[in-house]
């Protein structure tokens, strides 16, 4: 690794606390943004998130929290987002600090809600940031699992391949091991698709159905998915990897995955807003759904998963019907 730049984590839930354990062991110190004060002061007197991942032990000594966003970028060359994409927006508007000149790794498997862009489009066309400068982390990866240091992996997209595994190696660990690409854009939408593809697979073990039609299910979502990012990025992908097939089999099928647990309570019977309300953590299919549909009005793909997906949490169709009718499309 050459010199170390000053990485930073900026969010406060589950997916931020795992990575900010995974640089820690990679960088004597980091940089942390959480919104709460609150949080941050339980955090340095228990040393451990007091919301997320409860049983991760830190020591404190090595980090720099602060609750002011334009204080966590003075102080860092490499921004870590890690908050949830329908408060991303919320949290940049007190930017006055530019960030364009920063190395801006992108954690958000999520869109920006109403601006329908995924975060790297989002950052370069609001913020001046150059792509090349913009890093995406992907991958099958749960938090609960780097918590327990369970054997994980995660692939760094960046235009720029160099910069990519100079960021690897801040996210390698003993129990995670990296990949690089430059296909930033499929390894964005594909993260977005991905958890609309749990909701379906939750809302269908809702219904019982079994695991020879999730089987199914998620073999149709693997294609439509390949089909979709063919359409937005025309470049030569292989969505069997890990960063691409592995991440939606383990978001569609592991008891980790909220997207899924989000789609179960609608098939047993939830509406929507209670599930939202019971969910302890933000569900992004829900917001990724509405984007993706918008977006595919201008694409035109062949998408019947993400469709039925839409209609029943945005048209209010019934589950039942929307996935009876689902069973007859695939094959």
């Amino acid at each position: 690794m050459e010199k170390l730049k000053r990485v930073a984590v900026l969010g406060g839930g589950s997916w931020a606390t795992a990575i900010a354990k995974i640089l820690l062991n990679n960088v004597p110190t980091i940089n942390w943004y959480m919104r709460r004060q609150e949080q941050i002061d339980e955090f340095i007197r228990s040393s451990k998130n007091p919301s997320y991942l409860t049983a991760t032990k830190f020591d404190v000594s090595r980090i720099t929290f602060t609750s002011d966003i334009n204080e966590v970028v003075k102080m860092s060359d490499i921004l870590i987002l890690a908050i949830p994409s329908p408060f991303l927006k919320m949290h940049l508007k007190k930017l006055r600090r530019k960030i364009h000149k920063k190395i801006v790794i992108s954690a958000i498997k999520g869109m920006v809600p109403d601006e329908n862009m995924v975060i790297s489009d989002y950052l370069h066309i609001k913020y001046d940031m150059p792509l090349e400068n913009i890093g995406i982390l992907a991958g099958p990866c749960h938090a609960e699992e780097v918590a327990f240091e369970r054997l994980s992996y995660l692939t760094i997209g960046c235009l720029n391949r160099e910069l990519a595994r100079e960021l690897s190696e801040y996210i390698e660990a003993p129990f995670v091991k990296t990949a690089v690409s430059d296909d930033i854009y499929g390894l964005e939408y594909s993260s977005v698709m991905k958890n609309i593809y749990a909701i379906a697979a939750g809302i269908c073990h809702g219904l019982k159905y079994g695991d020879n039609f999730q089987a199914v299910l998620l073999s149709n979502a693997s294609q439509e998915m390949a089909h979709f990012c063919s359409a937005v990025s025309p470049i030569y992908r292989d969505v069997n990897e890990s960063a691409y097939l592995g991440d939606l089999l383990v978001t569609g099928y592991s008891k980790f995955s909220r997207n899924r647990q989000f789609g179960n309570m609608i098939g047993k019977g939830y509406s929507v807003k209670t599930a939202q309300l019971e969910m302890e953590m933000i569900a992004e299919g829900y917001y990724g759904t509405d984007c993706i549909h918008k977006l595919n009005e201008k694409f035109k793909v062949n998408m019947p998963i993400c469709d039925a997906v839409y209609n029943i949490l945005y048209l209010h169709e019934s589950p039942t019907l929307e996935i009876h009718k689902l069973a007859e499309k695939l094959a």
